[in-house]
């Protein structure tokens, strides 16, 4: 059994890392929706904000939104053109995306100022192309709307996630270097 543990000890690892920092930021946001239920910014503040500045944005380009809470549900109600066009619900704010990225990031992680500044950078950029693709799914819902299927289900949310997956492949592809860099100083 210690040689198995020991032959798969990176494996193992990485599990562990990934599992227990995942579980860990999932329990801190479920804390967090929690004590934001029934707060002055309806559904949570995150939510609030992403749904603000995407609608910023949109006005920022020319297009008429504005966003309000919604009265019986806790979300935010989208208008474009004055036409009630979506609901931007707690989902919606990218904090799950961001907790997924950091888990794997972390269970990758060696040096704690390289990890910590590539997860703040990580997490802006998400967060960040969040309210753009927010913002580019509204237009298109509104010019589109027989396509709403495909667009929210698939293409919108292929991008948040395909810039995830990039920005975990250059994470690793930075640690090999390093390791392969590291490895050719000690030769």
């Amino acid at each position: 059994m210690k040689a198995l543990l020991q032959k798969y000890r990176s494996v193992i690892r990485f599990v562990v890392l990934f599992l227990g920092t995942y579980l860990v930021l999932t329990i801190i946001y479920s804390v967090y929706l929690t004590l934001s239920r029934d707060g002055i910014y309806p559904p949570d503040y995150i939510t609030n904000l992403v749904a603000k500045q995407s609608s910023a944005l949109l006005n920022g380009f020319g297009v008429d939104a504005n966003v309000v809470p919604h009265e019986s549900q806790p979300t935010m109600k989208l208008f474009v053109e004055g036409n009630y066009l979506a609901r931007i619900i707690e989902g919606c704010n990218a904090v799950s995306i961001i907790i997924l990225f950091i888990a794997f990031i972390i269970s990758f992680a060696e040096k704690w100022k390289k990890t910590l500044l590539f997860i703040f950078g990580g997490a802006v950029l998400i967060y960040a192309v969040n309210i753009i693709r927010i913002s580019i799914l509204a237009i298109a819902l509104h010019k589109y709307p027989q396509h709403e299927g495909v667009l929210h289900g698939v293409v919108f949310p292929g991008i948040i996630y395909g810039m995830v997956f990039i920005l975990w492949m250059l994470w690793v592809r930075g640690l090999a270097l390093t390791k392969k860099s590291d490895d050719a100083k000690m030769d």
